[in-house]
C-alpha cells in the first residue's frame, strides 16, 4: 500500500532542476500547504504488463460499433505482437447500444473472466456503461488483474474500479480511434496510439506539457483519478462515485456549453471534490460557441476553473493532452504520479 507522502524541499528542488527550471520564484510554503491537505491514498492493484503473444479483447459495452470500424485497431494491436479476440458485442446493435444490456453484460463479463485475456480495449464510448456496471462481476478480474482501456463513457469503469478494488486502468483512445499508419510519426494521432502500447508494456509515463500562462505552480503527488466531467457528475452519490481526497484529478469533456461546465465545476466544489486534491489537470474541453444572438457567458474555461479552486493551494495544469481530440495520450488511472508546475511549465511523471 502506498501512503501519500510529503515531498521534502530537497526532492522538490531536485525535480524542478531536472526540468531545467529556476526555483527562484517557487513558493515552497504553498507546496507544503498543498501536500498537507492530502490524506493517505488507498492501495492500488497493477495488472501484469503485456508481452508479445498476449491476448487483448475488444468489447463494445457502450455504443454500437461495426467490425469494419475496428479493423485499424486490430491490425495495429497485431503489429505490436498481440493476439486479438473480438467480443460478441462488436457488430451487435440495439438502437445506439452495442447490443442489449444483457448482450453487453454477457460479452464484457466473458472477457473479464477469460484467463487468456490480459487487457480489454473498449471499442467506443457514447453512452451505456452506467446501465450495466452494477451487473458486472469484477471478482475474477481482481484476482487475476487485467488492464481495461478507454475514455469518455468508460469513465464509469475507471471510477468504479478505483473505488471498489484499486485496480489500475488506462485512460486512452478506444478501438475506433485507431488509424492505419498515421503520418507523420510524430503526429498527435500517432503519438496517442503509440502511448497505448507504451502503457500496456510497462513504460513509465513522463509527459512534458505545453506551457500555459493559466497554470498554477506547485508539486502534487497522488493517485490519478477522473475522466469525463459530465460522466463523473452523473456518478455522484452512486456506488461508483469518485473519491478525490489526496488524488490528482484529471478532467475532460466535449460538447458542453460554458454555463454547463461552470455548473459542473460548482457541483465539484460544493460536494467537496476539489478541496483536498493533490493536483488538478484540465484536458480537452471542446465546447460549442455561444448561439447567435445570445449573450456570451461571462467566464471562459480558465476563469471557471480557477474561480472554483482559488481557495486551495495545489498545482493546476491546463491543456493536458487528453480528451475528445487528436492528442489523447494514455494515462494509467489509479496509479501514483507526480504533477509539477513551475513558471507555467508542467511535467507529469509516473512513480511506479
Amino acid at each position: 500500500m502506498l501512503q501519500h507522502t510529503l515531498l521534502s524541499r530537497r526532492q522538490c528542488l531536485a525535480h524542478i532542476a531536472k526540468l531545467g527550471l529556476s526555483a527562484a520564484t517557487f513558493n515552497y510554503s504553498e507546496l507544503l500547504m498543498a501536500n498537507s491537505l492530502a490524506q493517505p491514498s488507498p492501495g492500488f492493484l497493477v495488472p501484469p504488463y503485456l508481452s508479445q503473444g498476449d491476448t487483448i479483447g475488444i468489447s463494445s459495452p457502450a455504443g454500437f460499433v461495426s467490425l469494419e470500424e475496428i479493423q485499424p485497431a486490430i491490425r495495429t494491436l497485431k503489429s505490436w505482437g498481440f493476439s486479438v479476440k473480438v467480443g460478441r458485442s462488436v457488430g451487435q446493435a440495439h438502437g445506439t447500444f452495442g447490443g442489449t444490456d444483457a448482450q453487453r453484460v454477457s460479452d464484457f463479463q466473458a472477457l473479464l473472466d477469460d484467463p487468456e485475456i490480459k487487457a480489454i480495449l473498449c471499442a467506443r464510448g457514447g453512452y451505456g456503461l452506467v446501465r450495466i456496471v452494477d451487473q458486472l462481476n469484477f471478482a475474477r478480474c481482481v484476482q487475476s488483474p487485467k488492464w481495461i482501456l478507454g475514455f469518455s463513457d468508460v469513465t464509469v469503469l475507471h471510477s468504479h474500479l478505483n473505488k471498489h478494488s484499486g485496480l489500475a486502468s488506462v485512460h486512452c483512445k478506444m478501438a475506433t480511434g485507431f488509424v492505419d499508419q498515421p503520418e507523420p510519426a510524430n503526429s498527435a494521432a500517432a503519438l496517442s496510439i503509440a502511448s497505448i502500447n507504451d502503457a500496456l508494456t510497462g513504460h513509465s509515463i513522463d509527459y512534458p506539457i505545453e506551457p500555459s500562462i493559466h497554470n498554477r505552480d506547485g508539486v502534487g503527488v497522488g493517485l490519478v483519478v477522473g475522466g469525463n466531467l459530465r460522466t463523473l457528475e452523473t456518478l455522484s452519490g452512486t456506488a461508483s462515485a469518485l473519491d478525490t481526497d489526496g488524488k490528482i484529478l484529471l478532467l475532460e469533456d466535449v460538447g458542453e456549453a460554458l454555463y454547463s461546465v461552470d455548473r459542473m465545476f460548482w457541483h465539484l466544489k460544493r460536494s467537496g471534490k476539489l478541496a483536498k486534491l493533490a493536483g488538478l489537470m484540465i484536458g480537452g474541453f471542446d465546447m460549442p460557441a455561444d448561439e447567435e444572438n445570445d449573450l456570451p457567458f461571462a467566464l471562459d474555461l480558465y476563469q471557471i476553473v480557477l474561480e472554483k479552486v482559488r481557495d486551495y493551494p495545489y498545482p493546476v495544469c491546463f491543456d493536458f493532452p487528453v480528451g475528445h481530440q487528436a492528442m489523447n495520450l494514455a494515462v494509467k488511472m489509479g496509479l501514483p504520479h507526480r504533477l509539477t508546475v513551475v513558471g507555467g511549465r508542467a511535467q507529469f511523471n509516473e512513480l511506479v
